[in-house]
């Protein structure tokens, strides 16, 4: 796995998943996102206490499969797993990693904004929502709610922030303090926060909550919580 140093170097323009990002991404998650390997294997899971032969899994913003493929090695029966992102660098990735390992997994580059969701049983969004403009956020997660089977459930985490201000500020240095300990400066972390303003826009919990029912999800529970990280599942 190479390791993530985009942000050694001054930055030169927002964030965005382009070729530089890919090549690093899968050091960038597991040293950036709390727990994110644990939160993957918690999700995974879940799936798997559900699974039915043909079942199928949509990831949105799969990034370079890394989710995809542990679900694919965890499987008991045959499911069509598939993946959304629209950074061709990480789908060209992704497809090299599938391929590497001979999994079934179908790849498509595309908006998911204008993506046509048809009987979905699972759909996933790791830390996705949060790089969507609110008002299309709310709309996408409507499109969802439709393109969902009658059972279909909805797992997503994100970054969220805390109407307490004080409270905010103090997750906000724990988690750097985090990231420090993962080995990046602070330098590092300024630059990653500056080429993220206005890219990463984060809700609280209770908004989140409010837009999954407000679009028809008859339950949403929190299913893991560290400091401004949370993983939601909204049942249809």
């Amino acid at each position: 796995m190479d390791k993530d140093k985009v942000f050694t170097k001054p930055i030169a323009k927002k964030f965005e998943f382009d070729e530089a990002v890919a090549s690093v991404f899968d050091d960038m998650l597991s040293r950036s996102v709390p727990f994110y390997d644990e939160v993957r294997k918690l999700v995974i899971a879940l799936i798997l206490a559900e699974q039915k032969e043909g079942m199928k899994v949509l990831d949105l913003g799969s990034s370079t499969a890394k989710f995809l493929l542990d679900l694919h090695a965890k499987k008991s029966v045959p499911m069509q797993l598939k993946g959304l992102d629209n950074s061709s660098a990480m789908i060209e990735r992704a497809k090299q990693k599938c391929q590497a390992f001979g999994a079934e997994i179908s790849l498509e580059l595309a908006d998911m904004l204008t993506y046509d969701y048809n009987d979905e049983d699972v759909i996933v969004a790791n830390y996705t929502l949060q790089f969507i403009r609110p008002m299309q956020r709310i709309e996408l997660i409507k499109r969802l709610y439709e393109g969902l089977n009658e059972e279909g459930i909805f797992i997503f985490s994100e970054k969220v922030v805390f109407e307490d201000k004080k409270l905010d500020k103090q997750m906000i240095d724990i988690y750097y303090e985090y990231k420090k300990r993962q080995g990046y400066s602070e330098y590092e972390i300024a630059q990653k926060r500056e080429a993220l303003e206005n890219v990463l826009i984060p809700f609280t919990i209770e908004e989140n909550i409010r837009m999954c029912k407000d679009a028809g999800f008859t339950r949403v529970d929190t299913i893991f919580q560290w400091a401004n990280f949370v993983t939601f599942v909204a049942k249809k």
